[in-house]
């Protein structure tokens, strides 16, 4: 039995907004808009097969480079170029993370200055090609988050670690090798669910021995999910079990 990674959580001034201009650069609708949250998710053959999108609102600003952000796909270097226009004038700005201007990716901050990445030539299974998490022992955090999501270890090099999700589909999980993390409570975080079967405790009790701790971010105590760290701190939430449809494999 295994947690599943279903959902990846950005913290936003404005949820609103910030989700309403995801969907438009991804062609996700909305699915969901309350005081509380706002999903964005894919609909047609990627729907139950990748995590979705959930924006909770925070007073708090952006202050640093966030430790997890997302790699949006695109067909060719025409393709690139014109992802890159579109956002622009939909409200992004370019970024700078410490690129030499000789990678084949472009990077870009949203609307609240969330860093993505558009990668080249990278589009086989939808908009959204990875969701990246910087990490300072890729080994170790790949064997943990290999546990947590349900996704497996596929590719290593001195970079960082690859995990694919289990339905075939995009996005992967791509652990990148940073010298340091940024401080703080991560602006972006993802949220592991078990199968509806499974018994809470005892997933959460696995995540624990996996190297997890508790983690307190502000939570009462009544929320129906509960806040973790990963083995470097990464705030991450286990959510209430349900049926996971992405275990069914969909075509790669």
């Amino acid at each position: 039995m295994s947690t599943h990674l279903v959902l990846i959580v950005i913290d936003s001034n404005d949820p609103h907004r910030l989700a309403r201009w995801w969907s438009e650069a991804l062609g996700w609708p909305i699915t969901l808009e309350d005081d509380e949250e706002v999903v964005v998710e894919p609909m047609d053959e990627l729907e139950d097969q990748v995590p979705v999108l959930g924006f909770v609102p925070v007073p708090e600003a952006k202050t640093t480079k966030n430790r997890v952000h997302l790699d949006l796909a695109s067909t060719s270097p025409e393709d690139q170029a014109a992802t890159v226009e579109r956002l622009l004038a939909a409200g992004a700005t370019r970024a700078d993370v410490g690129q030499t201007g000789d990678e084949s990716w472009e990077v870009l901050a949203d609307p609240e200055g969330n860093e993505f990445c558009v990668l080249r030539e990278v589009g086989d299974g939808g908009p959204l090609a990875s969701v990246c998490l910087d990490v300072v022992d890729h080994e170790a955090q790949a064997r943990f988050w290999a546990e947590a999501s349900g996704w497996t270890v596929a590719e290593q090099d001195e970079e960082g670690s690859s995990l694919v999700n289990p339905s075939g589909r995009r996005p992967h999980l791509d652990l990148l090798s940073v010298p340091a993390l940024s401080p703080g409570k991560n602006r972006l975080h993802l949220d592991v669910a078990p199968p509806k079967d499974a018994d809470h405790a005892a997933e959460m009790a696995r995540l624990v021995a996996a190297g997890a701790t508790p983690a307190d971010v502000g939570q009462t105590g009544d929320e129906s999910w509960v806040v973790l760290a990963d083995p470097e701190g990464n705030e991450m939430c286990v959510l209430s079990s349900r049926d996971i449809p992405s275990l069914s494999p969909g075509p790669g």
